[in-house]
């Protein structure tokens, strides 16, 4: 039993690593293409900037503080992204879009409430959309890979 549950878990975070790759993947990627892009990895950098001020620390230069962003950022979506698999399968695809799309709404209202500023370019709406659909990319992408584990899983 006590082995199940560390399989469920190990799978439930990888996928969800697998969507928080998926979703800064696309992220890193469109930067390059657009500067219409949704800049998270700026919240981010301003959120870890935050948090290591507060801990008494100094912020490290570019681009540590960009890696550290970005890997916090993996790490904190991957968590979250792991709920998606978590309870019955039946609903696994349902729980992928609601967990995406609220991300991607939380993405682009919380920053600012929260004190971060408005994410760059957030007022552009070609920029909300492509916020909320990547984070919606993240979701189904743990769904997939979730889905995939648990078809090759040996029974125990």
């Amino acid at each position: 039993m006590e082995q199940r549950r560390l399989n469920d878990w190990t799978q439930s975070f990888a996928s969800g690593l697998v969507g928080a790759v998926a979703l800064t993947a696309v992220h890193q990627l469109a930067q390059r293409l657009t500067t219409a892009a949704p800049r998270m990895d700026v919240v981010g950098e301003r959120a870890m900037g935050r948090a290591i001020e507060a801990a008494g620390g100094t912020v490290p230069p570019q681009p540590r503080l960009l890696n550290w962003a970005l890997a916090g950022d993996l790490l904190s979506n991957s968590a979250y992204y792991s709920l998606v698999t978590c309870g019955r399968d039946a609903h696994v695809w349902t729980r992928a879009v609601a967990l995406g799309l609220a991300a991607g709404i939380c993405a682009l209202v919380l920053p600012a409430r929260i004190g971060l500023g408005d994410p760059p370019e957030s007022d552009r709406r070609s920029n909300q959309v492509m916020t909320v659909a990547w984070y919606l990319l993240g979701g189904l992408a743990a769904a997939a890979a979730g889905q995939r584990m648990k078809s090759r899983a040996l029974p125990l």
